[in-house]
């Protein structure tokens, strides 16, 4: 007598981190994915706030959504199911975590893990990967990658990180334009703030607006370049008197010679980092004390991260496509990987979709090669330009509804609870 076959395992997706403007895309390519096969997989359940609605047994029924507001989810930014900060110790330092996990995987008879975040999220995925072995659960788990900090080892490049770049070399340009109109009588000194820890690929992206056919007296500062303030004053002071005005984009890692942040705050997140910002009011006032130049300041903060409207139609299709990868490899047996965005060619721009191992990915970051900043340390070379410039291409516009962008706002029905709540210890 033939063995019954035996009913598809169910999905758990969630989202961690700081989220993008593209999340949500890759969050539709492991839906819609998976919908496509449900001989091989049951429901997706997402996480509410990440990997905490896994351990509280918070998930939500993605299958209560309709096929178009899933599809309207390739346009919406933020984390459509919410994110979280929240790193898992090692199965040494709290076995209980690991034990509430298979609890609720198995309660709700989970086989799939699709993990959507950072370098962080890589090193959650991949102890979550490792519980078949050490605990006994049979688990695949697939990483998404996600940061617009773009520092990802092993991927050409991060979802997330080209609609950052776009707004910030188009925030660069038109802000540069307006303070080249009131530079005689007002502002010489734009700073622009812009997000980066260790990797200064956001600011890097600034250098996009300077152009052969606009060229802007621009001065980047990257956090791998320690910040040395009179060669700095001497650069703004040159870029004033030969154009009358100068912008300077800085990323909130930037450093000094003795490696402490400039914008440190004394403050530390759930992953143990230092919580920044608030660099460019002191680069500002260092202009303006030094060099006695009449200065503005921005930090674009969550704006750059969330600005759908701007999205880089490139940077939705990737994002989009990780998310479709990754069902896709659970579908042929992988686990503790990462789809990964490799570049086939610069002109014309070609990519396509690679495989990453999780132990080369989880907690390392890939920061800015030297090569790609100038000598002086304040700007972007051809090579690092050939490298950005493919990245911002293309508009991918929302829907728009009396004057605003249409985005879409999911049911996120909670999946019944079926064991008791979670108690921390």
């Amino acid at each position: 007598m033939a063995r019954a076959k035996s009913p598809p395992r169910n999905a758990f997706y969630a989202q961690s981190g700081g989220v993008t403007s593209v999340i949500n895309a890759s969050a539709a390519g492991v839906i819609e994915t998976a919908r496509r096969h449900k001989d091989r997989i049951g429901k997706v359940f997402a996480g509410r706030n990440g990997i905490l609605g896994a351990l509280n047994e918070d998930l939500i029924d993605t299958g209560r959504e309709s096929p178009a507001a899933i599809r309207a989810l390739t346009h919406t930014p933020g984390g459509a199911f919410g994110s979280c900060r929240y790193k898992l110790k090692s199965l040494e330092q709290d076995r209980a975590q690991y034990q509430r996990l298979i609890e609720v995987f198995r309660a709700h008879d989970i086989g799939y893990f699709f993990y959507n975040g950072g370098g962080d999220s890589a090193d959650t995925c991949l102890k979550v990967s490792q519980l078949s072995a050490t605990m006994d659960y049979p688990m695949q788990a697939i990483h998404v990658p996600k940061t617009i900090d773009n520092d990802l080892p092993i991927t050409d490049n991060c979802p997330g990180f080209g609609s950052v770049a776009k707004y910030v070399a188009v925030s660069t340009r038109e802000a540069s334009m307006d303070v080249a109109s009131m530079a005689s009588t007002s502002t010489k000194v734009f700073v622009l703030e812009v997000m980066g820890r260790h990797a200064g690929w956001i600011a890097a992206a600034a250098a996009l607006a300077d152009t052969r056919q606009h060229p802007l007296p621009l001065l980047i500062l990257f956090p791998e370049i320690p910040l040395e303030q009179a060669k700095f004053l001497a650069a703004v002071k040159a870029k004033v008197e030969a154009h009358g005005y100068c912008t300077v984009v800085v990323s909130e890692g930037l450093h000094g010679p003795d490696g402490n942040f400039i914008a440190d705050q004394g403050l530390r997140d759930a992953f143990g980092h230092a919580q920044l910002g608030g660099v460019a009011p002191v680069i500002a006032n260092l202009v303006k004390s030094e060099l006695k130049l009449k200065m503005h300041w921005a930090v674009s903060d969550y704006l750059q991260r969330s600005a759908r409207h701007i999205a880089a139609r490139t940077d939705v299709q990737q994002a989009y496509a990780v998310g479709k990868a990754a069902v896709e490899l659970a579908l042929k047996g992988a686990n503790a990987v990462m789809p990964a965005i490799v570049r086939t060619s610069n002109r014309p721009y070609r990519w396509k979709i690679g495989m990453a191992p999780l132990a080369e990915v989880a907690n390392r970051e890939h920061k800015m090669p030297r090569e790609f900043i100038t000598e002086d340390g304040f700007g972007v070379t051809a090579k690092g330009r050939a490298y950005l410039a493919p990245l911002i291409q293309g508009e991918d516009y929302p829907p728009y509804r009396d004057g605003l962008p249409a985005y879409a706002l999911l049911k996120n029905v909670a999946v019944r609870r079926k064991l008791p709540a979670w108690s921390k210890g």
